[in-house]
C-alpha cells in the first residue's frame, strides 16, 4: 500500500508510524526522479534531501515552525508534502509550481529565494522578531549544498549564535557544491565527520553553538531522536547531517556535478555536440592566452559547467583556474587583488548572481580601477524563475564610473573585445555575453567607446545593444518595407558611457531615434539616450522589458508584452511619425 497516497499535508505524516517512513521516502525518491526527468530541475541537491525533509515535518509543527531553506533548490520534498504533491504526481501540474520556495503557493513557505547563504540570515530575523512577540515556535536554517562558503552564511552564523534563545541550523553536508567544494572550512567539515563530529576542531562549536552531528543524514531512524532531542530548544543550535548528493540515481551519486541538475527529457545534450557557442569560443581563447602568458586566469564561483568550463578546460587550465566556492563578493575582490598586482583575470559569472557582488563591483573593482574582466553570462529576458532573471545587469553595471561595458553583437567582436579587455590595463572591463553565435563579415571597430553604424539612412535611427541587434536589422527591414524609409542601424556596442559624436551627428538628418536592450529600460541604455537628446526636437522611444519580477513567462509572451517585435516596434514608429506631422 502506498504511503504517499495518503499525505496531503504534515498533519497526515504524522499519522505514519517511525517504521513507514523509509518505505515512503523511497516513494518520494522515485517520484522526484520521475518528475524531474520529465520537466528539468535540480536533481542531486533534492534526492539527498528526502528523509531530512521528511524528519523534519515528522517532528516539528510547520507553519508555526518555521523552515527556512537555503538557495530552496533543496525543497522538492517539502512542497510535496505540504499541499503540493499534484504539482510531482499529475503530470497536468507538473509547472505549476516553482523550483524554489515561495509564499505565494503556500503557508509552509516564508521566502522567496533562489540565492545561496541566505537562510541563516532570514531565520535569525524570524527568530529575532519572535522573541520580540513574547511567541514560541522553533525557526529552522536549512543549509548546504556549497551555501557554507557564501559570506553571508558567515554573517547570519555569527549573529544567530548571539541570539541566545532558539534557532536551528540544520547543516546539510553532502560533500558538494554545484562543482567540488572549495576552501578551508571544508576540511574541518572532513574532519568532523571522519570523526562522527568528535573532533575537538569544531567550526560551528567556535562560534558558540551546541552541536549534533548524524552520521546517516539518508536514514530516518538516525535522524528522528536528534531532531527530537533539539525540538524546543533554547539555544542556538546547529545539527550536521552527512547526505549522499544523488541518492538513488546511479548516474547522480557517481557524477555529482553533472547530476545537480538535470535536463528535462527531450532535450538532446549530444545534438549540441561539437556546435560552436560562446562558452567554446571563450574557452579555447583564454587557454591560447594561457599557454603563451602564465598571468591569465580564470575565476568562477562554483558556477564553472554553467560557463562553459568544462572539467577539461579545468584540467588544462591547472593552477591558472580558481573556483572560489559560493562566494561572489570574494570572486570580484579576488579579481581585482590580482589585476592589482600584475595578473590577467577573467571571472565568468552569471548576470543574477553578480547582482551579489553589488558592492565590490563598486568599491574593491571600479574605485580602485583595476583591469580584471568580468565576463557576464546567462543575461537578458528568458523564461527562468523570478530569482535567476538576469535582466538587472545594464542599468546596474552601466552606471557605475570607472567601468567599461560592452555589449557584442556579433562573435567577431566578442573576440576582439575579449582578446582587448585581457590585454589592456587601464580599466576594469564588463562583456556581457550573447546566448547565440551570430557572425558578421562587417570590420570590428576597435575602439569599443565608439557606436558602429552598420547602415546608413535618415529620418530614423535604431540602436540595438548586443543581443538585440539583429531585432534592429529585423526591425529596420521591415520599417523600410512599410514606409519606404530606409532606417539608419547602429550597432551601439557600450553602454557605460554615450558616444556623443554619433550622436550629435544624427540631430542633423534624423527626427526619430529606437532604441533596443535586451533588460529593464528603467535606469538603462535606452533611458541614456534620451535624457541626452531631452532638450532637442529629437523623439526617442526606447524598448525593453519592464521594470518588474518576471517568474516563469514564456520569452515570446514577453516580448509580446514589451513591444519587442518587429511589427509592434514598427507600429509604434509609424504612430510617432505621425505624431511628428
Amino acid at each position: 500500500m502506498s504511503c504517499l497516497n495518503s499525505i496531503n499535508s504534515p498533519e497526515d505524516l504524522k499519522k505514519l508510524s517511525p517504521e513507514q517512513l523509509p518505505a515512503l521516502a523511497g516513494e518520494i525518491r522515485q517520484t522526484l526522479i520521475d518528475r524531474i526527468t520529465i520537466t528539468g530541475g535540480h536533481m542531486g541537491s533534492n534526492l539527498g534531501m528526502v528523509e531530512a525533509t521528511i524528519a523534519l515535518h515528522y517532528v516539528f509543527d510547520s507553519p508555526k515552525d518555521k523552515f527556512v531553506f537555503d538557495v530552496s533548490h533543496q525543497c522538492y520534498t517539502h512542497k510535496l508534502l505540504t499541499g503540493r504533491k499534484d504539482g510531482f504526481v499529475d503530470p497536468a501540474h507538473f509547472y505549476d509550481y516553482s523550483g524554489y520556495t515561495n509564499p505565494q503557493e503556500s503557508e509552509h513557505d516564508h521566502f522567496l529565494v533562489g540565492h545561496t547563504a541566505t537562510s541563516v540570515s532570514l531565520a535569525t530575523g524570524l527568530a529575532k522578531a519572535r522573541d520580540l512577540k513574547g511567541e514560541t515556535g522553533n525557526v529552522i536554517a536549512i543549509i548546504g549544498d556549497g551555501s557554507m562558503s557564501g559570506g553571508e552564511a558567515f554573517e547570519g552564523l555569527n549573529n544567530a549564535a548571539m541570539l541566545n534563545s532558539n534557532i536551528i541550523i540544520l547543516f546539510n553536508d553532502n560533500e558538494m557544491s554545484i562543482s567540488p567544494n572549495q576552501g578551508g572550512m571544508y576540511q574541518n567539515f572532513a574532519r568532523l565527520r571522519r570523526s562522527k563530529g568528535m573532533a575537538e576542531c569544531n567550526f560551528f562549536k567556535s562560534f558558540g553553538f551546541d552541536y549534533f552531528y548524524v552520521e546517516d543524514g539518508n536514514d530516518v531512524e538516525q535522524l528522528l531522536p536528534v531532531l527530537r532531542q533539539i525540538k524546543d530548544t533554547p539555544r542556538p543550535t546547529v545539527v550536521h547531517i552527512h547526505t549522499q548528493k544523488g541518492k538513488g540515481l546511479a548516474w547522480a551519486e557517481a557524477d555529482r556535478e553533472a547530476g545537480h541538475y538535470a535536463m528535462p527529457s527531450g532535450f538532446d545534450v549530444s545534438a549540441f555536440a561539437g556546435m560552436e557557442s560562446y562558452d567554446s569560443i571563450t574557452t579555447e581563447l583564454l587557454l591560447r592566452k594561457m599557454e603563451k602568458d602564465p598571468t591569465v586566469i580564470t575565476i568562477t564561483p562554483a558556477t564553472a559547467t554553467i560557463t562553459g568550463l568544462t572539467a577539461e578546460f579545468r584540467q588544462k587550465a591547472g593552477n591558472q583556474f580558481v573556483d572560489v566556492g559560493i562566494a561572489e563578493e570574494h570572486a570580484v575582490a579576488f579579481a581585482s587583488g590580482l589585476a592589482k598586482n600584475g595578473a590577467k583575470p577573467v571571472l565568468m559569472i552569471t548576470s543574477s548572481f553578480l547582482q551579489r557582488a553589488y558592492d565590490q563591483v563598486i568599491q574593491d573593482l571600479a574605485l580602485n580601477g583595476n583591469p580584471a574582466t568580468i565576463l557576464v553570462y546567462v543575461n537578458g529576458l528568458s523564461p527562468a524563475d523570478a530569482t535567476h532573471c538576469g535582466v538587472f545587469d545594464i542599468p546596474m553595471l552601466g552606471n557605475i564610473p570607472g567601468l567599461v561595458c560592452l555589449a557584442p553583437a556579433f562573435k567577431e567582436e566578442y573576440i576582439s573585445m575579449l582578446d582587448w579587455a585581457v590585454e589592456q590595463t587601464e580599466t576594469p572591463v564588463i562583456i556581457r555575453v550573447p546566448s547565440a553565435v551570430i557572425s558578421s563579415s562587417t570590420p570590428v571597430l576597435t575602439d569599443f567607446t565608439k557606436y558602429q553604424t552598420v547602415q546608413q539612412g535618415g529620418g530614423i535611427a535604431i540602436l540595438g545593444l548586443g543581443s538585440f541587434f539583429p531585432l534592429a536589422q529585423e526591425t529596420g527591414k521591415l520599417l523600410e518595407e512599410k514606409t519606404r524609409i530606409q532606417p539608419t542601424i547602429i550597432n551601439p556596442r557600450i553602454f557605460s558611457a554615450l558616444d556623443k559624436e554619433t550622436l550629435e551627428q544624427l540631430k542633423a538628418s534624423h527626427s526619430i531615434v529606437i532604441t533596443l536592450e535586451d533588460g529593464v529600460r528603467s535606469g538603462g541604455f535606452g533611458e541614456k539616450i534620451a535624457a541626452f537628446y531631452g532638450a532637442s526636437n529629437m523623439k526617442v522611444l526606447s524598448f525593453g522589458g519592464d521594470k518588474e519580477f518576471s517568474d516563469r513567462v514564456p520569452l515570446e509572451t514577453q516580448y509580446q508584452k514589451y513591444h519587442l517585435t518587429p511589427l509592434q516596434i514598427v507600429s509604434a514608429i509609424e504612430c510617432c511619425m505621425k505624431g511628428s506631422e
